[in-house]
């Protein structure tokens, strides 16, 4: 059952048991952001990726949940992610599949039963928008928030479905489309679509980043 979803502010949570898993990559020069990189030049890249963090931490450090950052890298102690307000923890596995498998069976094993994980590239999530994403789990199984390139930028679910996380191709359009698939039968939750940030065309048109793209020549 798949159940389009209409954002509804200052929604009560029971918090007691709920777990968001950001997904970030350590900023490094010519580490991150490589396909934007492409086009804006690695510089520019990490900067714009630190941009993205330091917005990441606004929308989510007031959620009333648990927090856990997964770093790709190395775990790194004193950094923008402040150490009273998120757990710090470091991915596993040799594909995003799994490494994300890993995190979500990290929290349920470690009693949370509703479980959300984000990237931190997205520049319109906001916390409202991630509170209601949780208050769906109350009413569903699974909630997903859509992205226009075919994947999605948000995954929530009340317990662990490793089909979810295998036989995909990660990275493509196709990711969204197969992972419905896995849980067509389900009681979903389908958030708004919306853009992450992985591309020169994504950020081309957005005020807010024409201070790190000012140098580009069309």
């Amino acid at each position: 059952m798949l159940e389009k979803f209409t954002a509804q502010k200052n929604n009560t949570l029971d918090t007691s048991k709920n777990l968001l898993l950001i997904f970030t990559r350590n900023p490094e020069l010519g580490k991150c952001k490589t396909r934007l990189a492409a086009k804006t030049g690695d510089v520019a890249a990490l900067e714009i990726y630190k941009f993205l963090l330091n917005r990441t931490v606004a929308f989510t450090k007031d959620l009333a949940t648990s927090k856990k950052v997964y770093y790709s890298e190395e775990i790194w102690d004193e950094d923008i992610w402040p150490n009273t307000i998120y757990q710090k923890e470091l991915q596993k596995g040799e594909n995003l599949g799994i490494r994300m498998r890993n995190a979500f069976q990290n929290g349920f094993d470690s009693g949370y039963e509703k479980i959300i994980i984000i990237g931190s590239d997205m520049y319109d999530l906001s916390l409202s928008e991630l509170e209601d994403a949780f208050k769906q789990l109350e009413l569903n199984d699974y909630v997903i928030g859509p992205a226009e390139d075919g994947g999605y930028y948000l995954l929530g679910m009340t317990q662990l479905n490793e089909a979810l996380f295998v036989n995909k191709e990660w990275g493509t359009s196709s990711v969204l489309a197969s992972t419905l698939k896995n849980i067509e039968d389900e009681k979903i939750a389908l958030l708004p679509v919306k853009n992450d940030v992985d591309h020169y065309e994504d950020i081309k048109d957005i005020e807010a980043f024409q201070p790190f793209i000012k140098h580009i020549k069309e």
